[in-house]
């Protein structure tokens, strides 16, 4: 089993299959419209224009399962992305990413790379200090954490890294830039 068996889905009920994006350098996003990293949106379509040229696909999925941070439809999500954000890459439909309805391509993605920490620094510490009240065993899961995880994946359709949201996204970018 690789990335290239699973489909996602798009706002119109379209099933996209990974199959189509073989051979290109992947980052798979959850991602929120209302939450402390959304200003990451930014971020990822600069990397989108710069390297997409070079086989660089983002595939976006807005999840709701942090704190109702991505309230509204797909077609609202959407909207305040390109609005807000000028986001050229292609969004999918809102899902889950964890528990009984998560989305089978994030049940492979977190298999592949599992939960290994928020890092150091304020956000990462942060982070660490809400989800253990949530959680006391949040680090002995695999399951996202919250927004903006991050999975990229190489040429191959191997899964690489996992970059959680406290993450630098220079170091993101230096993934994704080393892989093309």
């Amino acid at each position: 089993m690789n990335i290239y068996d699973f489909t996602v889905t798009a706002p119109d009920e379209t099933e996209i299959s990974l199959m189509d994006y073989e051979g290109k350098v992947l980052l798979v996003v959850n991602t929120a419209t209302g939450c402390g990293f959304t200003p990451q949106y930014e971020v990822l379509e600069a990397m989108y224009e710069k390297y997409w040229e070079q086989g660089f696909e983002i595939i976006d999925i807005p999840c709701n399962q942090f704190a109702g941070q991505t309230p509204g439809t797909d077609e609202e999500i959407h909207a305040f992305c390109t609005l807000k954000y000028h986001t050229a890459f292609r969004q999918m439909k809102k899902s889950d990413v964890n528990g009984e309805r998560a989305l089978p391509l994030y049940t492979y993605l977190k298999n592949e790379q599992p939960f290994k920490g928020f890092g150091h620094g304020p956000k990462a510490l942060a982070m660490a200090a809400m989800l253990k009240t949530m959680d006391r065993d949040y680090k002995k899961n695999v399951d996202i954490k919250w927004n903006f995880t991050k999975f990229a994946v190489d040429r191959s359709g191997k899964v690489v890294a996992r970059f959680e949201p406290t993450e630098d996204m220079k170091k993101v970018e230096a993934c994704i830039a080393g892989l093309l």
